[in-house]
């Protein structure tokens, strides 16, 4: 990282979505090599002697540095983008798993991206008038921006989940401020993937 070599088998950027900067990155592993006095760069992570949450930021960083992109939103649009489509409600934390994304995608394969996108809109249109709220522009300013948010948001999560199952890629779930450890790589948390050999 210290001498940026890595940068050439970095997965390509998919410049559909956002990805943390390669710099960033480096420096967060860089960061967190300069508090382990006792590293021995010749031996795989599990030989290290590393404790469970040094080995988890270290996973979460460099599966980060995997990644081709990020798909993010506000923890409350969550419930909009993907109750619908499943049919159910979910709690916050069931977000965080694999089974609830990989349901979600396999209905996201039964319907075209435009059709998704829309359905959301609908959805979040007559979620307000609900409760009442106005669906006038003149009345809101803010009701057009917000509704081409969830348009886009909405697209770009149909894109994103596209790109994973058509690939057969992995998938990193988490949010922020969760710690490193329990974020989700496909069907395990990285506190149980952290032997992995470096």
């Amino acid at each position: 990282m210290k001498g940026r070599a890595l940068r050439a088998l970095r997965p390509e950027l998919d410049a559909r979505f956002h990805r943390s900067f390669d710099v960033d990155i480096e420096g967060d592993v860089m960061e967190w090599s300069d508090t382990k006095d006792n590293l021995d760069l010749s031996k795989p992570l599990a030989e290290q002697g590393l404790d469970s949450k040094s080995s988890c930021e270290l996973a979460l960083a460099l599966a980060r540095w995997c990644s081709f992109g990020e798909w993010s939103c506000w923890d409350a649009r969550l419930f909009l983008y993907i109750e619908p489509l499943l049919g159910r409600n979910l709690s916050r934390e069931e977000f965080l798993k694999q089974q609830v994304w990989s349901e979600f995608s396999e209905s996201l394969s039964r319907i075209d991206r435009v059709s998704y996108s829309e359905s959301v809109v609908l959805d979040w249109m007559s979620r307000r008038q609900g409760f009442g709220e106005t669906m006038e522009p003149s009345e809101d300013p803010r009701i057009l921006p917000t509704m081409e948010s969830h348009r886009s948001a909405s697209e770009s999560l149909f894109d994103f989940l596209y790109r994973v199952r058509s690939e057969g890629l992995s998938m990193l779930i988490g949010r922020e401020f969760l710690e490193p450890g329990l974020w989700n790589l496909d069907s395990q948390s990285l506190g149980e993937v952290r032997g992995v050999a470096a």
